[in-house]
């Protein structure tokens, strides 16, 4: 059975039913992969990473910037494991010797973005009630002031973090090649085809790159 339950953002809810139907008259690939995945839960994948409030969400960001989704989860395991399992909260991390994160896999960089957004938070120049009242577009020009923090960082957070329902990553290589595959492309896409190329998902984009994702990923559902 299809599910029709609602998707909750900090703005709005929308119903997942009402959004695969706009997305499947907007867009025939999309409507094929809709198909294909009946019962896709976009948020469902979340369910296998620890609980990521917005702080530990842009850690899991900062993280993945140009790694595999696996050695992406193979690193946050590792910086989990310093703090006794669980996510570290910013004061924890700026608690610690920057060479403890060096060493669990990030890089000198991304060691120095962590306890620039952990500095932030402890301030409390950032918070989850601050960042759920400013519109997208104002959360990415405030995370972009943060150094080593860039576009790609900053829609996936507002995905994962705020569930926010009009985002895409055209910057994201993995969405670049299934779409260069899925729309039959003779040449990788660039940030400007994909973003013209969603103007006809709007309103559902978060959904219509989540089912694009899952085509890159995942597998038919029986």
């Amino acid at each position: 059975m299809k599910s029709s339950r609602k998707l909750s953002t900090s703005h709005q809810t929308y119903d997942i039913k009402k959004a695969r139907k706009f997305l499947r008259k907007s867009d025939p690939v999309l409507a094929s992969l809709i198909d294909k995945f009946p019962d896709f839960d976009p948020r469902e994948w979340l369910t296998e990473l620890p609980k990521l409030d917005p702080f530990g969400t842009l850690l899991f960001q900062i993280i993945g910037q140009q790694l595999s989704v696996q050695v992406t989860r193979k690193i946050l395991e590792r910086i989990m494991n310093i703090f006794g399992g669980r996510m570290p909260t910013p004061k924890q991390v700026l608690s610690i010797p920057p060479e403890e994160l060096h060493r669990a896999g990030l890089s000198g960089r991304k060691v120095e973005t962590f306890r620039l957004v952990a500095e932030q938070f402890a301030k409390r120049n950032l918070s989850k009630r601050k960042l759920e009242l400013l519109s997208d577009q104002e959360i990415e020009e405030k995370l972009t002031h943060i150094k080593g923090i860039g576009p790609w960082s900053v829609h996936g957070f507002l995905i994962i973090a705020l569930d926010r329902p009009d985002v895409v990553l055209p910057g994201d290589l993995a969405l670049r090649k299934v779409i260069r595959r899925l729309y039959s492309l003779s040449r990788l896409p660039t940030e400007k085809k994909i973003l013209n190329l969603s103007e006809k998902w709007r309103q559902y984009r978060s959904l219509a790159t989540a089912y694009l994702f899952q085509a890159a990923y995942g597998r038919p559902e029986n």
